[in-house]
């Protein structure tokens, strides 16, 4: 499976260790950034460059699947999901990750770098890219009303 992954300057560390660790496990990883370290950067574009990379490569029929980290997440997460057909989902325990793959099909996962040591981070990420989508029902009658309100405006139901 590929795994696109950027971050801003607070999840750094953990971007390059999730890197490492990731690839040791089979994943190929593809980094969006940045390279270096710099309190003044500005996240959007990593994470937006990582969530349309997802996508493009799911179109091509690619394995793929997205990280997006942050200080808390929750802005990464923002840009990632500005991005059309990203589902991106913020996980901050085993239980989050799990269900935003099995019930969302969620395909980029936002993790708070500040909020988890290294080691419950990786757990959490490694939880979300291992857990399938259920494929059930509900489940993508309720995504597919997601993509027609992002492709059309049009809310149904």
């Amino acid at each position: 499976m590929r795994v696109h992954i950027a971050t801003d300057h607070a999840g750094l560390e953990l971007s390059a260790h999730l890197i490492t660790a990731l690839s040791a496990k089979g994943y190929e990883m593809v980094d969006h950034g940045p390279t270096e370290y710099d309190a003044e950067d500005d996240y959007p574009s990593f994470c937006i460059n990582a969530a349309s990379a997802v996508v493009a490569d799911q179109a091509a029929g690619v394995d793929a699947l997205g990280i997006v980290l942050g200080g808390s997440g929750n802005g990464e997460q923002i840009a990632a999901n500005k991005v059309v057909g990203v589902r991106a989902a913020l996980a901050w325990n085993l239980s989050t990750a799990t269900l935003a793959r099995e019930h969302n099909d969620a395909n980029v996962v936002a993790v708070g770098g500040r909020q988890h040591s290294v080691e419950e981070a990786t757990e959490i990420i490694e939880a979300f890219l291992a857990e399938p989508f259920s494929n059930a029902e509900r489940h993508e009658r309720r995504i597919g009303k997601i993509a027609t309100y992002e492709t059309t405006g049009e809310v149904a139901g």
